[in-house]
């Protein structure tokens, strides 16, 4: 369908929503589910990140796996994401050190005030690289926001009727 994304069986379970599922599609989702999740056995920092970037990692994707959402395939996503993040900081690093205007005094003692030509450069790179880097964040679950859509709810218990006591889930 277009528009919607698919979510896991485990939500769709925890939102009481999987009455319309047989047991075999049921486990053939679960199965499909967990082939898509991706190894974990080579889950290693580029060599192009700098030593804190690789320990950022190190320390990101050890957290992600643990959440059961990180695998090899999303190794050069985290890589992308330190890389705009330590870009990013520098650029603001950069931002403190000048000033938006600049202030020039006339040979008469007059003061004239102009916009520094750099800043809405530098301005720019920046929102650049924060769009990125958010964006980059989100994908892998780093934000509040894409975590909270990756929550499971806890289904439900409710009483069986006498027919799903005697048959069971059809």
């Amino acid at each position: 369908m277009a528009g919607r994304n698919k979510q896991p069986l485990a939500v769709i379970q925890g939102k009481g929503k999987s009455k319309h599922l047989t047991k075999s599609e049921k486990e053939r989702r679960a199965d499909h589910e967990k082939k898509m999740r991706g190894s974990t056995d080579n889950v290693v920092a580029p060599s192009y990140l700098t030593a804190a970037q690789k320990r950022e990692f190190d320390q990101i994707s050890s957290e992600l796996m643990r959440l059961e959402i990180f695998s090899d395939l999303d190794v050069d996503a985290l890589a992308r994401y330190l890389d705009s993040k330590y870009q990013y900081l520098l650029i603001v690093k950069e931002m403190r050190k000048i000033k938006p205007t600049e202030t020039i005094t006339n040979p008469d003692g007059k003061k004239m005030t102009f916009a520094n030509e750099d800043y809405p450069k530098l301005a720019r790179v920046k929102n650049t690289l924060f769009t990125e880097c958010r964006a980059a964040a989100a994908d892998l679950g780093l934000t509040i926001s894409s975590r909270l859509k990756l929550v499971i709810p806890t289904p439900e218990k409710k009483e069986e009727s006498e027919f799903e006591k005697k048959f069971g889930d059809v």
